[in-house]
C-alpha cells in the first residue's frame, strides 16, 4: 500500500486560525482544535488498533469485549453488563457477541441467576486469541510511542477530567 502524502502544515493549527479569524477568539478556538485533534488521534488508534488485533480475526471492538470477558470473575457476564462496561448500545453487544460466538471465541450461555436470560462466556480459544492480540498491542506501544510516561499519565488526567464532566461514570 502506498504512503499518504503528509501535508505540509497541520491541518487542524489551521483550522484554527481560520476559525479565530472568521469567528473571533471568544469563539474558542483551542477547544476547537483539542476536540479535533482528539477526533483524529481517535482515529489513527483506532485504525492502528483494528490493523494489529485483525491479524488475529478480531476488530477492535471484539478485541475489547474478550478483554472484559477475560477480566470478569468467571470469565462470563451478562449481556447488559457488557454493553454498560463496554459503553455500547445493546444491539452492538449482541452483534459484537454474535461474531464471537460465530468464530467460536465466546459461547452463550444460560444465565443460572434469571432463566430467561444468557451470558456471553470466554472460550479457551478466545482466551488464547485475546492474550496474542494483547501482546502484540503491547508490544506496540498502543501506537502511543511518541509520548513519555509522563505525558501519558498527563494526558489520562486531562481525559479523565472530561470524562467526568461528560458523566461517564461517577466517581
Amino acid at each position: 500500500m502506498a504512503k499518504p502524502v503528509l501535508l505540509p502544515f497541520d491541518p487542524i493549527r489551521r483550522a484554527a486560525e481560520l476559525w479565530r479569524s472568521r469567528w473571533g477568539p471568544d469563539s474558542n478556538p483551542l477547544a476547537m482544535a483539542s476536540a479535533t485533534s482528539i477526533m483524529r488521534v481517535q482515529q489513527v488508534l483506532l485504525g492502528d488498533f483494528d490493523a494489529i488485533v485483525g491479524r488475529h480475526g478480531l476488530t477492535f471492538a471484539r478485541y475489547e469485549a474478550l478483554v472484559l470477558l477475560a477480566f470478569s470473575h468467571e470469565g462470563r457476564l451478562p449481556m447488559s453488563k457488557m454493553g454498560k462496561r463496554l459503553m455500547v448500545h445493546p444491539t452492538s453487544v449482541t452483534n459484537i457477541v454474535q461474531r464471537l460466538v460465530g468464530q467460536g471465541l465466546v459461547e452463550r450461555v444460560p444465565n443460572p441467576a434469571d432463566g430467561r436470560g444468557m451470558l456471553a462466556r470466554i472460550t479457551p480459544g478466545g482466551r488464547e486469541i485475546m492474550e496474542a492480540a494483547t501482546r502484540d498491542l503491547v508490544a506496540s506501544g498502543f501506537s502511543m510511542g511518541a509520548l513519555s510516561a509522563r505525558e501519558h499519565e498527563q494526558l489520562f488526567v486531562l481525559l479523565r477530567k472530561v470524562r467526568v464532566a461528560a458523566g461517564d461514570f461517577s466517581g
